[in-house]
């Protein structure tokens, strides 16, 4: 038959493959942009987990959504989609606000019976029309009944052959953007290797699934997407928690310090742990402890000893760690602490994002606990930010918190491998930097304030420490009010003092901008955007990014004063923007503020920042 499809020219485009969490659209859309990053485009994904961990199956709850948007310089997952893979009713009602006018949606004609759009709460048997898609290209395709054809006569319970249906979907999707099934079917042999049943089954299906869409009449758009020349290199689809525990593996091989992390599992960090116990053969420790306060207390004695030393959580788990990294403050140990922050409070949105945590870093502990704050803006940013919170933490023997949050802790990026020699080294400041007969626990540099760590054991440095106040001078515990004044101050003139090696504040466009967005953490590719569109229009818009946010980069007050008009934007209720105002006075800031449990809108921050504009 005579496909009647219309090719159009793209520079990019975002996909969502959407249906039942036990559909397996979190692979089918981890495939399709691995083989996308492999033909030459940028990418950045968003897998949306639904908060429950078994919602009944076609309802609204229990929608699993993968999103992909691949293309020409890409900053973030993207807004609204131009393919939807939808499949059930379920799916399409979550996905219909987010599909563009002239969307392609690709659904499941076999799970839209009446049983189950009433699941999905349709009031009537006309979903499409119900929802208002009346300029959309529908193409229904009975994708069940099809997959459980392909596969008569195979070795395989039925329930087993209807799960091979996403490949059916992700086969149509990769003949709809003319990707080759070469790599797919190397991915799939390796993810099934020890399965031959299902490596058989599943590649058959997926062939199955193009062959429908190159064989079948059917008017469609397809599209091609403009490809990008990229360094040469090696290339990893990394997502934000892999990434970090590289990073964390980097600086501990920079360092000459052992890797140990102490964790306990939570969503959405628990890959963190998972990683890192790979990695037995570079010295890495990593347990399982039996709960999270257990967790960073294991980190904390394996930092006494010497090594680099880092816990992985979320929101819930950063609060049952907080006495315990006051230890750390007290004892002054070197200690990683990575929270991937999801929404709240309590359990609240497991598996949704936010940038809800500031507050509790900053200041969650007892008394005067002053401490490092860093926050990754991307995915593979993950990796650079995990190396610098280990440098910042055992060049100056303190805690970090290094904030990640849902979005790009699983959201992935094509990252390049990088050339550690090019990134900054990492010198301990440890008891080799002074002569033996001069050291005590409580001696510190006179330029940064830290004190000369010495790991327990080593011979001729037997020292103590722990949680109560100790003498400056000697290390010995004391309770004198004039000493404890002292070393309040000291604590914090150490933190601040990092100001000095941290890099200055980035400003991205011209110093004459009408208005200076300012963002910390994962909403930079939204903000990214955003700001590039407005400039693109012809207004004037500048972006500055925080990912060291306590200290505050030295240059902090001199960039953000050149602006009359200064807008904040946060996943939160405005944190970020009250922290800024109680360190630099005179500040007049506006606000934007989002807790959805869902990465921004560039399409709303450009509405709302061009009405600042307008103001």
């Amino acid at each position: 038959m005579q496909n009647t499809v219309e090719i159009k020219e793209v520079k990019d485009i975002v996909i969502r493959f959407s249906g039942d969490s036990g559909d397996g659209m979190q692979l089918t859309g981890t495939i399709f942009s691995n083989l996308s990053a492999i033909f030459g485009n940028q990418i950045s994904t968003f897998p949306d987990y639904p908060a429950e961990i078994r919602a009944p199956q076609g309802t609204l709850s229990g929608v699993s959504g993968f999103q992909v948007h691949l293309g020409n310089q890409i900053y973030n997952s993207g807004d609204k989609s131009d393919v939807l893979v939808a499949m059930n009713p379920a799916a399409l009602k979550v996905n219909a606000q987010h599909l563009k006018q002239d969307s392609v949606i690709i659904v499941d004609a076999d799970s839209f019976e009446k049983r189950d759009m009433e699941k999905a709460l349709f009031a009537t048997e006309s979903p499409f029309t119900e929802l208002g898609l009346t300029t959309q290209q529908i193409i229904t395709v009975p994708i069940t009944s099809l997959t459980k054809s392909s596969l008569e006569g195979m070795e395989l319970d039925m329930k087993s052959r209807i799960r091979c249906k996403n490949m059916f979907a992700l086969g149509l999707v990769c003949w709809l953007f003319n990707r080759p099934l070469d790599v797919a079917n190397h991915m799939l042999s390796a993810k099934f290797a020890k399965k031959p049943i299902l490596v058989e089954a599943n590649l058959k299906v997926l062939a199955d699934g193009y062959n429908y869409g190159h064989n079948t009449d059917m008017s469609i758009t397809s599209y091609r997407v403009e490809t990008v020349n990229v360094d040469k290199g090696y290339y990893l689809d990394v997502n934000g928690n892999t990434a970090t525990a590289y990073g964390l593996i980097a600086a501990s091989e920079n360092s000459g310090r052992p890797l140990f992390l102490g964790s306990y599992p939570i969503t959405p960090a628990t890959d963190i742990l998972h990683e890192l116990v790979k990695f037995k053969q570079l010295g890495v420790k990593a347990i399982q402890a039996e709960d999270e306060i257990a967790g960073v207390c294991t980190a904390i004695g394996a930092s006494f000893t010497g090594s680099l030393a880092a816990t992985s959580t979320s929101g819930p788990g950063l609060a049952l760690k907080s006495e315990a990294i006051g230890l750390a403050v007290m004892a002054e140990l070197p200690l990683v602490v990575i929270d991937v922050q999801r929404g709240g409070p309590s359990t609240g949105l497991p598996t949704k994002t936010e940038q809800t945590d500031l507050r509790q870093a900053l200041y969650g502990r007892n008394g005067e606990s002053p401490i490092v704050v860093m926050a990754a803006a991307t995915p593979t940013d993950c990796f650079d930010m995990a190396y610098w919170a280990s440098k910042v933490a055992l060049e100056h023997i303190t805690p970090v918190i290094l904030l990640t949050d849902g979005y790009i802790a699983n959201g992935a990026s094509a990252w390049r491998i990088p050339d550690l020699e090019k990134y900054p080294s990492i010198v301990p400041h440890d008891q080799s930097l002074i002569p033996e007969n001069e050291w005590r626990s409580a001696l510190r540099d006179d330029e940064n304030y830290a004190r000369y760590w010495a790991a327990a054991g080593l011979e001729g440095y037997t020292h103590r420490i722990g949680g109560l106040e100790k003498d400056y001078n000697t290390g010995a515990i004391s309770t004198d009010t004039a000493n404890h004044q002292k070393m309040v101050d000291t604590r914090q003139a150490k933190i601040d003092k990092i100001a000095d090696s941290i890099p200055p504040l980035e400003l991205i466009g011209g110093e004459d901008a009408d208005l200076l967005i300012v963002g910390w953490g994962g909403t930079y590719g939204h903000l990214r955007e955003a700001m590039e569109k407005m400039n693109e229009n012809g207004q004037k818009v500048a972006l500055a990014h925080f990912r060291f946010i306590n200290p505050l980069p030295k240059n902090t007050e001199d960039v953000l004063k050149k602006f009359k008009n200064i807008i904040v934007a946060e996943q939160n209720n405005g944190q970020f923007a009250g922290f800024l105002t109680e360190k630099i006075s005179g500040l007049n800031l506006s606000r934007y503020n989002k807790v959805e449990g869902q990465p921004f809108s560039v399409s709303d921050l450009i509405d709302s920042f061009t009405n600042k504009l307008e103001e």
